[in-house]
């Protein structure tokens, strides 16, 4: 556990279930790519990760659980995902089919309407999306 955070947090999801089962992924090296809505960014005043930006695993305590870097960073329409990122997301899809649907109902679940202060928030596939991938550096 990392106790100060030497390097912003990156929270998958929200706290609770899906936060948790991501957080494991990326720690057992399972998931190593994640992939946001533009918007988000751009609503939360965040700049876009940068090959070599560090960043703390948050869980759903709170805590630091490790550190990954980012290796690539892509903007892309959400049309365009393309099964090798969507597979090393490590959810566990079989097709980018099952990992867009996955998304989207996550996407235009009440929490992510709610973030977004928008409740008919939706994306379709023009909607500009935020690919990264990254590794899991070693503790020590």
């Amino acid at each position: 556990m990392i106790d100060e955070f030497e390097y912003p947090p990156m929270e998958f999801a929200f706290p609770g279930p899906l936060r948790d089962r991501l957080v494991a992924a990326v720690l057992d090296g399972t998931k190593t790519s994640t992939t946001g809505i533009l918007a988000d960014y751009e609503h939360a005043g965040e700049e876009l990760p940068r090959v070599g930006d560090r960043f703390t695993v948050v869980d759903s305590r709170g805590r630091g659980v490790g550190v990954v870097e980012v290796t690539e960073v892509r903007v892309l329409r959400l049309g365009d995902v393309d099964w090798p990122h969507a597979r090393d997301e490590g959810e566990g899809d079989t097709s980018v089919a099952q990992w867009r649907a996955n998304h989207e109902s996550f996407w235009h679940g009440p929490e992510m309407r709610a973030a977004m202060d928008d409740p008919d928030f939706t994306v379709d596939d023009d909607t500009p999306v935020v690919a990264k991938r990254f590794t899991l550096l070693p503790q020590g």
